[in-house]
């Protein structure tokens, strides 16, 4: 099969599900099914019910139930602009028609109902008179006055800030704006009485410099005060009030200067007030994991009064776990298994989940029975993935590694290999779908993946063990240090554990961070490999501290500041030692990319170019950070064509 074939096939005919919403009597579960259509180019998503599509729109998502369960609250794109988003009501116990609460120019979600049933909150952003005026010559400037004013998949923000808005459930009136202002916001959980919402932001003065996010209790009525629930020493988000009222769950770190941290969850009442970090009570201590998983990021959901149900990662896979609100008791795992959880909801009683697998890109359970096979006759093609574990290098710990067979394998052969490098590097492989592996061993290659140090899903001390050697409260090896260690490891162990895999073809790719350790191990430890991709790539951690969305965020991974110490950033520049690169390198990169900005994949790609060395180079038009997981279906089969065709040329015999 050619490049084409597998990724048109790969990426046309994936279904997805996610958001599992359980009516309030736990009998009916509403959730989202997205497709794929390569032809129209677009991502399509309905809300189901049960068994089937109950919205009639293309971009439906967010489902929500009433209190009563009388109704159904989504959102959707059927506003007549471009770029609006719509709030809809569905009736599901009586017969009605679907009506529309409200339209937003610039985006809806965190959708929440009121206790009473009256009011349904939201965020959405709120645009500056600016965006009326079509014609952008004919635009003001914009005055720039904080740092974090543009982020990578939504542009400017510093003149679009995500707000609070309430709305009539009945569509009697306008949505009211309860947080305007410069300040963003994100999450909407009610207090019991209906009179306020609880919701993460950064309301003070230095929130752009010290990093701080906060709780606040933003109340209906106009003339009582908005009150900070936590004390800006540390980011609090996501939260979730119990269901009598009297306390909010929420995720948090504290360490404003050091990044990453596991994420716990933590509890306080909801009358608190500029409670410190100290003051909270962290309830999942009795586990040393991350309680923000990238495949699932959404709020705790309580169980009842005293027990709650959240995320987090462990060593390549992501689980619900139940908390005791007292923490009397360490986590205990809800799900378990070779999978990772996509969403998730309960009433105390039901428990419903999306869960994902190497060989599944989602389907729907509930209380422990399978609901969907959205995935049908084209997932039994896919194939598996075999886990192992290597030792690092210096015989402290064990790596998590997976291995993919190539199609139509056969043990008495061998084959080209190539090994990936995830991203973050805070994040981790593992028991999800991935369709660039699916891709990769489908045109005929070993994959091997797996999750050095300096990643999640493990203690605390694994993924802070990478930080800068100058840190001032958790010194590490640095970028570069033993992240390449364990890489290098993965790389050996599995090259001596499998032979079936060509020691003499190897080819290794990564993207952002593991674009990083793709020019990283081009110019230090070429000799391993026979060719590279380095794909939206940190290439020069010193301008990507100038230039990127988050810039002079990255001192809580290095140390020092890049203005008080560059040569901690020249150090585990890959860029620094970029002559001694001598084998071919592919280059991709997206023309919207503001959290690696496109000079980072230039730098490359012009200093390669001036040393004559092996080099080709591809811009996306239109795309960010995330093309190869949310970029246009046609750019996401482009890129995989490219990535296949060239390295099945480099890695020829």
């Amino acid at each position: 099969m050619d490049s084409t074939a597998i990724a048109s096939r790969l990426i046309d005919q994936r279904n997805t599900v996610s958001q599992p919403a359980i009516s309030p009597d736990g009998a009916r579960v509403a959730f989202v099914v997205a497709t794929v259509d390569l032809i129209k180019n677009k991502t399509f998503s309905k809300v189901w019910l049960d068994d089937s599509p109950v919205s009639g729109g293309d971009h439906d998502t967010n489902p929500t139930w009433s209190p009563d369960g009388r109704f159904l609250a989504f959102t959707s794109r059927r506003g007549e602009k471009k770029g609006e988003s719509t709030l809809h009501v569905l009736p599901v116990e009586q017969p009605g028609e679907t009506r529309t609460l409200c339209t937003m120019p610039d985006g809806l979600g965190d959708i929440a109902w009121s206790p009473d049933g009256t009011l349904v909150g939201f965020t959405s952003r709120t645009r500056a008179d600016r965006y009326d005026i079509e014609d952008v010559a004919r635009q003001p400037p914009r005055k720039i006055e904080r740092l974090f004013s543009r982020l990578n998949g939504e542009d400017w923000i510093y003149d679009r800030p995500n707000h609070v808005y309430v709305v009539p459930a009945d569509g009697t009136a306008k949505p009211r704006n309860l947080t305007p202002g410069e300040f963003q916001h994100s999450g909407v959980t009610w207090l019991a009485d209906s009179s306020a919402v609880i919701t993460s932001a950064s309301r003070h003065d230095s929130w752009d410099r010290d990093l701080a996010i906060d709780l606040y209790c933003i109340p209906l009525n106009d003339g009582d005060a908005v009150r900070c629930l936590t004390a800006h020493d540390g980011t609090y988000s996501m939260p979730a009030v119990s269901p009598d009222g009297s306390t909010v769950a929420f995720t948090g770190i504290g360490e404003l200067e050091t990044y990453p941290q596991n994420n716990m969850i933590g509890v306080l009442p909801v009358g608190a007030s500029q409670a410190s970090f100290d003051d909270i009570t962290w309830i999942s201590t009795g586990l040393d994991r991350t309680f923000f998983a990238m495949t699932c990021m959404q709020a705790p959901v309580w169980e009842n009064d005293s027990s709650l149900l959240a995320v987090a990662e462990d060593r390549g896979e992501t689980h619900v776990y139940r908390l005791q609100t007292d923490g009397s008791a360490p986590p205990e795992p809800v799900t378990d298994g070779a999978v990772s959880v996509q969403g998730f909801d309960t009433t105390g009683t039901s428990f419903a989940v999306a869960l994902t697998t190497a060989t599944s890109p989602g389907e729907l359970f509930v209380n422990g029975e399978q609901r969907t096979k959205i995935s049908g006759q084209w997932a039994s093609a896919l194939l598996e993935a075999e886990r192992y574990a290597v030792a690092t290098t210096d015989g402290t710990d064990e790596i998590d590694c997976w291995i993919m067979r190539p199609a139509d394998f056969d043990e008495t052969r061998t084959y080209p290999v190539l090994l990936n490098v995830h991203g973050g590097p805070f994040t981790q492989y593992g028991e999800f779908f991935m369709d660039e592996f699916q891709m990769q061993a489908a045109a005929g290659f070993v994959v091997i993946f797996g999750n050095p140090r300096g990643g999640s899903g493990r203690c605390t001390d694994w993924g802070q063990s990478i930080l800068g050697p100058a840190h001032p409260l958790r010194p590490g090896s640095g970028w570069g240090g033993l992240d390449v260690d364990d890489v290098l490891a993965i790389l050996s162990g599995s090259l001596e554990k499998f032979s079936f895999c060509d020691a003499d073809r190897v080819g290794m790719l990564g993207g952002s961070y593991g674009g990083f350790m793709a020019t990283w191990l081009a110019a230090h430890h070429g000799e391993h490999f026979r060719a590279f991709c380095s794909e939206r790539a940190v290439n020069n951690l010193l301008s990507e501290e100038w230039n990127s969305d988050i810039s002079t965020a990255f001192r809580t991974e290095h140390g020092p500041s890049h203005i008080d110490d560059p040569s901690v950033y020249r150090a585990s520049s890959p860029i620094e030692s970029v002559r001694n690169i001598d084998k071919p390198m592919l280059i991709i990169h997206s023309e919207e990319d503001w959290r690696c900005p496109m000079v980072q994949a230039e730098e490359l790609w012009v200093a390669l170019k001036l040393l004559d060395r092996e080099v080709d180079f591809y811009r996306f038009p239109g795309e960010n950070h995330e093309l190869s997981r949310s970029g246009s279906p046609v750019h996401r089969v482009q890129r995989a064509e490219i990535i296949l065709d060239w390295f099945t040329d480099k890695l020829a015999k």
